[in-house]
């Protein structure tokens, strides 16, 4: 009897996860989607799936980036975008957000090393779209599950608050002294990869099998975000050449490119490297438009 109590209280805490309990949990729940965005959280944060599906009267999007060490391009992401995609799906669309850091490797990695995503939280899940998701809860939930309930949504809405969609919604102080410090803090983390990193043949293919997989089911459009002017200076310094390496691969792969690259100076960011929300519905609102220039003109 006392077993069944626990198990009763564990369920009832459960129950109440939403898209405060971290900024993950919501990418676990839902109906299986047809139309996709994937991506780190550059993709999480600027793509926003309720601005596509306003374009898109018939179609819904789900976002399903995560962050540069949970969803960079590899094999362990495939095998997730198998368990959460609808199996049926034949005419979906597929937003693939890139930059050169989700497709990069520490220097020091190879492949005697084993997968160098086997600690992302989409390695051991085997659920990806039920709601609660107790199985994501009791694997990747570290706190105490009556911190579910205290921080719910309706208590009040976290700063990085992930929606039923995927979007994360980040709300920050955007005046320009506080842009400034987060900018300063990022640079330096960023500078700090260069050294570390390399863009990877390992994640270059798993790009390129994701496109093959995505090709079956649907539409992929590839689309490189900018940040600010500082952030993608270091971009080029690392990958000067990453814009014509993607639009090459899009080519091989029936896939359609759009580098917004060159735009940095027209959106706001938060730390200089993610969108702010704002920006991101324009952004996104331009995504779209793209698309479907590119659909009319394939007609």
């Amino acid at each position: 009897m006392y077993g069944i109590g626990i198990l009763g209280v564990l369920l009832f805490l459960g129950s109440y996860a939403d898209g405060n309990t971290d900024d993950n949990y919501r990418h676990f729940t839902g109906p299986p989607p047809d139309n996709m965005i994937l991506g780190d959280s550059r993709g999480v944060q600027a793509v926003v799936p309720d601005v596509l599906d306003r374009k898109f009267k018939d179609r819904q999007f789900i976002n399903f980036a995560f962050n540069i060490g949970d969803s960079p391009y590899g094999k362990v992401y495939l095998e997730a975008i198998k368990k959460k995609i609808a199996p049926d799906t034949k005419n979906g669309i597929f937003i693939l957000t890139v930059d050169p850091w989700c497709l990069s490797v520490d220097e020091e990695w190879d492949s005697e090393n084993g997968d160098p995503d086997k600690n992302s939280p989409l390695a051991d899940m085997h659920f990806f779209n039920m709601t609660p998701n107790y199985e994501y809860l009791i694997k990747h939930y570290p706190r105490s599950w009556f911190n579910i309930v205290k921080e719910r949504e309706s208590v009040v809405r976290s700063n990085t608050f992930l929606h039923k969609n995927g979007w994360m919604e980040v709300t920050v102080d955007i005046n320009q002294d506080s842009i400034r410090k987060r900018e300063i803090k990022k640079v330096e983390g960023y500078r700090a990869m260069i050294d570390k990193q390399k863009i990877s043949p390992f994640r270059l293919n798993a790009l390129q099998e994701i496109i093959e997989y995505l090709n079956q089911r649907g539409k992929v459009y590839i689309v490189r975000i900018p940040a600010f002017k500082g952030m993608m200076a270091i971009e080029n310094q690392y990958s000067p050449e990453f814009s014509i390496l993607i639009r090459d691969i899009a080519r091989q792969h029936n896939a359609v490119f759009f580098d917004f690259s060159s735009k940095q100076e027209d959106y706001i960011y938060t730390d200089g490297n993610h969108m702010y929300k704002e920006s991101g519905k324009i952004f996104t609102a331009q995504i779209a438009d793209s698309i479907l220039s590119k659909k009319g003109k394939s007609k």
